[in-house]
């Protein structure tokens, strides 16, 4: 067996408008699978929480403030990529304060959950679109 890959753990968010509009991010040029579109979040940080990295990552990324009692647990995606495998779980947020805003040079698009097939993700994101679709 060859060696084995690390996991990585990632949580990501469906942030959820008014409109139950799904928000996408674009991967800037010179990250991983630029160009791609993605729910906001990142890679949990040691002694994190994936609530407590995906209230971290919304502020950094998009300036939008919310709270542990606003995230759900939706779904999990779980993906092998070349080097590493990934496990992301995706929370759906609703109540949030602040328009999200690019900080990191990301495009930003609000999407119904039955359009986000229109849009090209990275492998891991794919499989989560049906549970919105069915939530929304």
């Amino acid at each position: 067996m060859s060696d084995p890959k690390p996991l990585l753990l990632v949580a990501a968010c469906a942030l959820v408008d008014s409109d139950n509009r799904v928000l996408i991010a674009q991967r800037p040029e010179g990250k991983s699978l630029a160009g791609l579109w993605e729910f906001p979040g990142g890679k949990v940080e040691p002694g994190e929480t994936p609530e407590e990295t995906v209230i971290r990552e919304l502020y950094e990324e998009l300036g939008v403030v919310t709270k542990v009692a606003c995230l759900a647990p939706l779904t999990f995606a779980s993906h092998a990529y070349e080097r590493f495998n990934l496990l992301m779980p995706l929370f759906v947020c609703r109540r949030f304060e602040n328009t999200p805003q690019s900080r990191e040079g990301q495009a930003l698009k609000w999407v119904r959950a039955n359009r986000l097939r229109d849009w090209p993700m990275p492998p891991a994101d794919e499989p989560l679109i049906p549970f919105l679709e069915d939530l929304l």
